[in-house]
């Protein structure tokens, strides 16, 4: 039931324009009157809101109202945002913010470049393809050794790109230098004309990855900057209370 509430509010999301109970049900694939009833509550609940002119859906401002209060509570994103948007502007290239947990992890933050051309993540985006991201082998570097033997034993190396790593021999290699080097590298292995930079820290007893992400041609130039901000910024968010500590361009 959560599951397909939350759907009912992607899809106003994803569509952009009041719906009827007969689009929201063909475009999820439900019946009329299942999606008839989960209106209904979310109408009695203030979330939406019906124009009987036009027999139509949409949500009102009470979601907005809802996240606006959460955001600003946020224990951990606003503690770190002010240093991020120093990097995202340093660079003008996309910046994340992903929260690790275990091999899984999850954007809690995307700071977007103001490029035409860049990369385009979204908030709750999860991490797939460990070997072939620079998020993912920043994970994949927080294993014991008997965990990265365990998942380069078991683990299906598919080629995203004809430049993704597949050897497990060559991917612990890498892995081994972003450790020494203190960052991680995706050069175009899991798209094409991309290349992003990973960091992690902690902070507290959380795990965290700061990723840096555009087009391979537009980061060559500022490769060796980006690397630099990026280390000092972890090094940063990594302390007690990151925003005491020095702004990021000094």
């Amino acid at each position: 039931m959560v599951a397909r509430t939350l759907s009912f509010l992607e899809l106003f999301a994803a569509q952009k324009r009041p719906l009827s109970n007969s689009d929201i049900a063909r475009m999820l694939h439900l019946s009329a009157s299942s999606c008839h009833d989960v209106l209904r509550v979310l109408e009695s609940r203030g979330y939406l809101y019906k124009s009987k002119q036009r027999a139509c859906w949409y949500p009102t401002l009470r979601l907005l109202e809802l996240a606006a209060t959460i955001a600003a509570n946020d224990p951990i994103v606003p503690r770190m945002l002010a240093l991020l948007q120093q990097l995202r502007d340093a660079l003008d290239e996309s910046v994340l913010l992903t929260k690790v947990d275990g091999l899984n992890a999850m954007s809690l933050l995307v700071l977007h470049s103001s490029h035409p051309l860049r990369y385009l993540g979204t908030v709750g985006d999860r991490v797939h393809n460990l070997h072939a991201t620079s998020v993912g082998k920043a994970l994949l570097a927080g294993l014991s050794e008997a965990a990265l033997d365990g998942f380069l034993e078991s683990a299906v190396l598919t080629a995203c790109t004809p430049l993704t790593i597949v050897s497990p021999a060559a991917l612990r290699k890498q892995i081994a230098a972003g450790h020494r080097r203190g960052w991680f590298l995706d050069a175009e292995e899991s798209e094409p004309g991309l290349t992003t930079l990973s960091c992690r820290f902690s902070f507290g007893s959380e795990t965290y990855v700061v990723t840096i992400a555009g087009p391979t041609l537009r980061l060559q130039p500022k490769f060796s900057k980006a690397c630099r901000l990026l280390r000092r910024l972890c090094r940063h968010l990594g302390k007690a209370d990151p925003l005491r500590d020095e702004a990021l361009s000094r």
